[in-house]
């Protein structure tokens, strides 16, 4: 993860720092700024680093962004949160909005300030999102407009007039369907738990949420508070609910796994390096592990009390390896790639221009060379005057040598996170796209993938855990999505509407960073080049909010430095790093970091034909 660096020498920085601790009641807080904020990790509060030329907007939407977070801080108990949280996706995301408006409720009714600026966030966050274009009622989240509309209620502020129209979609049946329920929400804002319970009945008014489902979770609850107040002694697997019920309890190294009997339900263990090359590249849940590494996996016994792996998977059920055309039907994905193509056109010279220098450089290198004196291949003119001279004298031929460098493959691994939404993903795709033709008219096949989940707060992984009673340590606890947007044997012309899917909305989710490098080297290893080259572009430190809640704070960065360690040892892949944003030569030998995405195009050509220009081909070609 990129260390964030805090700039005190900065006035508007170190304002903001103050007034964040301050709204935090917390005058030890610490306050960074970092390219993967805005956030809150248990620990500290990370913003996102301000533009060099602040303007007034941009100035009231980080401050609203910074007292979002710091109201957080203060007023919001995570273990309340947990145990009336929903389990159903749909409904949890809902419930997770509503103790925000809470939260924002809670500022704005005690500050004028705090109101403008969370309006300014919100404002922000509406518009990257672009719920503001959407036309058919299907198409929204029934949260994300309950929550616009609770704001409404809640604040007093009217929605802002770009969703207006989109709201007002949903909003007659919302109004119908929860009554006064949403104004009685607005009385109970300075009490958490009632404000929960009251939430819960505004989600089963909408039908988010049954109420036996309701009772279940109750009946629970109930049970847990009157054994304390028996004061009977806790299990040892199930010590404090708060433990592992918090989203922010992770600290601990040592804390139990008390996952015995998830390790019985038939799931591998993680992908491990040393496994078959092939059951890396199909990416799926069922992996090959043959010799002597089955034996030892038949033998390995779950893991005791106390003890835990490095690096563990919850599940890999709900895991997929996809083709970019199988997530978009085929009009919505030319659609896309029109849009892809219109942003071409504005950054096509500039790109272009580095792609034929590239262009240039490689084709030098591949150069014609011939074996002369040959009994067999082509003639060779230049050695006819000797038959003219002797007439017994033998033909000549000659033959051309093959060119080792025709024989590379290069990967492409593309960050499909929610932070590179936007500039950022859009260069990456179009950066992409030119680098596939200029390479393939090299002779070189080039593969490009991308990585992210497929839900935000974990998906089916996380309810089935919470199915399971939420054993401690689950480790990874979303549902990966690895996405093929150009295999290495498909063509260009094939392929190019592929990449117009990076541009469409929701696509972009949580980044698991090391299991998606396991799953790009497993691909490159069963292919049969000589060379192999990996390419990594990302913007920011392996982040998953639901794996992060319930492990270790570094949990996914650690395992994210083992597997680039290993690959990186096994010499069987040139492995390099582009990063957007944030630092990434800490991690990869090879490694460049750029402060904007605009620079992207330039640095992945020049590292790419820096590593075409080395005078011997290093480990990667054996």
């Amino acid at each position: 993860m990129a260390k964030p660096v805090t700039v005190l020498s900065d006035p508007f920085r170190k304002a903001l720092i103050h007034s964040t601790r301050a709204l935090a009641e917390n005058p030890e807080l610490e306050v960074v700024f970092g390219p993967d904020g805005p956030r809150y990790d248990g620990q500290k509060l990370i913003l996102p680093n301000p533009p060099r030329d602040l303007n007034a907007r941009q100035s009231a939407t980080v401050r609203g962004q910074a007292d979002r977070l710091a109201l957080k801080v203060a007023h919001h108990d995570n273990i309340v949160h947990s145990r009336a949280r929903p389990i159903e996706t749909v409904s949890a995301e809902a419930f997770d909005i509503l103790e925000e408006v809470r939260l924002e409720a809670v500022g704005s009714r005690a500050m004028g300030g705090v109101r403008k600026n969370l309006r300014a966030a919100l404002e922000a966050d509406l518009d990257r999102s672009g719920i503001a274009r959407k036309e058919d009622r299907n198409d929204l989240n029934l949260g994300d407009i309950l929550g616009l509309i609770a704001r409404e209620v809640l604040i007093g502020d009217p929605v802002p007039e770009p969703v207006q129209r989109v709201v007002n979609l949903l909003r007659e049946e919302i109004e119908d369907k929860t009554g006064q329920s949403l104004s009685e929400l607005g009385e109970l804002i300075h009490d958490q738990k009632a404000f929960t319970q009251k939430a819960r009945e505004v989600l089963r008014a909408l039908d988010l949420t049954d109420d036996s489902q309701d009772a279940a979770e109750e009946e629970k609850n109930d049970q847990g508070d009157d054994e304390q107040a028996e004061g009977s002694e806790p299990e040892p697997d199930a010590e404090d609910d708060s433990d592992d019920e918090g989203e922010s309890q992770p600290e601990t190294e040592e804390q139990p796994t008390g996952g015995d009997d998830q390790s019985q339900q038939g799931e591998d263990d993680y992908t491990q390096m040393s496994g078959d090359p092939q059951s890396l590249a199909d990416g799926s849940a069922d992996e090959v592990v043959d010799g002597e590494a089955a034996e030892a996996s038949q033998q390995q016994m779950p893991p005791q009390k106390g003890e835990r792996k490095d690096y563990d998977v919850f599940t890999r059920a709900f895991d997929e390896v996809i083709a970019a055309e199988d997530l978009c039907d085929p009009e919505e994905l030319e659609r896309l790639r029109g849009f892809l193509n219109q942003q071409l056109a504005n950054l096509s010279n500039v790109v272009s221009r580095l792609a034929n220098r590239l262009q240039r450089r490689l084709m030098a290198q591949q150069s014609r060379s011939w074996s002369f004196d040959l009994e067999e291949g082509v003639l060779d003119a230049s050695k006819l005057t000797r038959v003219i001279i002797d007439p017994s004298a033998p033909l000549s031929f000659k033959q051309e040598k093959d060119t080792e460098f025709r024989d590379t493959v290069v990967t492409l691994l593309l960050d499909n996170s929610g932070s590179m939404r936007g500039r950022p993903i859009m260069v990456a795709a179009i950066c992409a796209d030119v680098l596939a033709r200029t390479l393939e008219r090299c002779g070189v096949k080039v593969e490009i993938l991308g990585f992210t989940t497929k839900a935000w707060k974990g998906g089916q992984s996380r309810e089935q855990w919470v199915r399971e009673g939420k054993p401690a340590a689950p480790g990874r606890l979303n549902d990966l999505r690895h996405i093929i947007y150009k295999a290495a044997d498909n063509p260009w012309r094939r392929a190019n509407k592929n990449l117009g899917l990076m541009m469409r909305e929701g696509l972009l989710k949580e980044n698991i960073d090391g299991e998606a490098l396991q799953w790009a080297y497993g691909r490159l290893l069963a292919r049969s080049e000589s060379r192999k080259i990996l390419m990594v572009i990302s913007d920011g430190a392996p982040v998953d909010d639901s794996t992060l809640s319930v492990n270790t704070g570094h949990y996914l960065e650690n395992h994210l430095r083992k597997v680039i360690a290993e690959i990186e040892g096994s010499g069987r892949v040139e492995l390099a790093a582009i990063g957007i944003g944030h630092d990434v030569t800490r991690w990869y030998r090879r490694a460049l970091t750029l402060i904007d995405a605009e620079h992207l195009g330039g640095a992945l050509i020049e590292k790419l034909a820096e590593l075409f220009d080395e005078k011997t081909a290093g480990p990667g070609r054996r």
